[in-house]
C-alpha cells in the first residue's frame, strides 16, 4: 500500500506540476505528498524530480519511470473496473483502415458487432484500395490482404487468402483459355491501377526452365489490358460482364465459381495462399481497445463456418 501511494504521489506531481495541485487531486496535505516522494526516491536510489519553490521538473530517470507508473495505475484501474462491472471494459476511439471490397464485406459488419459488444469504443472505418500510410495518417490499425511490404509495423496473420485467375464462360468461349501464365499477355486482363495495394502483381508457381508448375518457385507477372481500376470490386464486376480475366481472392469469387458464373484458370500454377493480416504500429503498450479488436478479428476469421456463411 505504501509503494502504491508513493507511485500515485509521483504521477500526480509529475502531471500536475506541483505538490499543491497533486495534494488537491489526492485529497491529502502537500507535506504528505512530499514525504511520499522522498520515500520513493530513497527506496529507488535515484532522483525522479527536481523541486524548487517555483516549479517541479522530471529528471531523465523520472521521465522514463513516469510512463511505467502511469501504465501500472491504468492497468490497476482497468482490473478493478472489470471486477466491479462483471467484465473487461474497453473505451476510447479506434481508427481502422481496410481494402474497399474486403472491408465492405468482412470488416464493416464486424466493426458494428464489435461496437455492440463494446459500446464505449467508437470506431472510424476507412475503406480504400490505395496504399495507406497508417502511421502518417493516424490510423490505429489496418486490415490488409495479400503480401505485406517490409515495414516496421506489427502484423498478426488472421487467415489464409488464396487468389485465383477467373473468367466467365462467355469470355472463354470467345477468346479461349490460357494454358500457361505467359498466355495472359494475349488476353484482356483486368488489373488494379498503380496506386492500389496490389504492389507485386499476379503470383504463380513457375519453373522458369521448362515453363511448368513448380511449388518452390513463385514468380510475379504484371499482365495488362484495356481496363484497370483502383477498386477491386469494379474489377470483379467487369469480369462478371465478360470484359476479361481477373485475379481475385477466393472470398470474393467463391459463390460465383460454385454457381458456374465464373471458371477458374491456371489452377496448376496457383501460388500458395498468402494472408489476411491486421497491422499496427509498434508501441510499448497496446491499448486495450486495439488488443480486443485484434482478438475479435482473430476469433471470427479463424472460424471455418465464418467464411462459409459469408460466401
Amino acid at each position: 500500500m505504501d509503494k502504491l501511494k508513493q507511485i500515485e504521489a509521483f504521477v500526480a506531481v509529475a502531471t500536475r506540476g506541483g505538490l499543491t495541485a497533486a495534494a488537491t487531486q489526492l485529497q491529502t496535505a502537500p507535506i504528505m505528498v512530499g514525504r511520499r516522494l522522498d520515500a520513493l526516491e530513497d527506496r529507488l536510489g535515484v532522483k525522479l524530480l527536481l523541486r524548487t519553490t517555483r516549479r517541479v521538473s522530471l529528471t531523465n530517470e523520472g521521465s522514463a519511470y513516469l510512463e511505467d507508473c502511469q501504465r501500472l495505475l491504468t492497468d490497476l484501474t482497468a482490473a478493478e473496473a472489470s471486477v466491479s462491472a462483471g467484465g473487461v471494459k474497453a473505451s476510447g476511439h479506434l481508427r481502422i483502415t481496410a481494402p474497399a471490397g474486403f472491408g465492405r464485406k468482412h470488416v464493416a459488419p464486424l466493426v458494428a458487432e464489435f461496437h455492440l459488444a463494446h459500446p464505449d469504443v467508437t470506431v472510424s472505418l476507412n475503406l480504400s484500395d490505395r496504399v495507406v500510410d497508417m502511421v502518417g495518417e493516424g490510423f490505429d490499425c489496418g486490415v490488409r490482404v495479400g503480401d505485406l511490404p517490409d515495414s516496421s509495423l506489427v502484423s498478426v496473420r488472421l487467415a489464409d487468402n488464396r487468389r485465383l485467375c477467373v473468367a466467365t464462360p462467355r469470355y472463354l468461349s470467345r477468346y479461349g483459355a490460357p494454358s500457361v501464365p505467359q498466355d495472359l499477355h494475349g488476353h484482356a486482363c483486368l488489373t488494379l491501377s498503380s496506386d492500389a495495394s496490389q504492389t507485386r502483381g499476379w503470383a504463380f508457381k513457375i519453373d522458369s526452365k521448362n515453363n511448368s508448375a513448380a511449388s518452390n518457385n513463385v514468380q510475379y507477372m504484371r499482365p495488362s489490358g484495356p481496363l484497370d481500376c483502383s477498386d477491386g470490386q469494379v474489377l470483379h464486376a467487369w469480369c462478371m460482364a465478360d470484359y476479361g480475366i481477373a485475379w481475385r481472392s477466393i472470398w470474393e469469387v467463391r459463390s460465383d465459381i460454385a454457381a458456374g458464373r465464373l471458371v477458374t484458370l491456371l489452377d496448376d500454377y496457383a501460388a500458395a495462399p498468402n494472408g489476411i493480416y491486421v497491422v499496427y504500429a509498434q508501441r510499448k503498450h497496446v491499448p486495450l481497445r486495439l488488443q480486443m479488436w485484434v482478438d475479435f478479428l482473430r476469433h471470427h476469421y479463424g472460424l471455418a463456418s465464418y467464411w462459409k456463411k459469408s460466401s
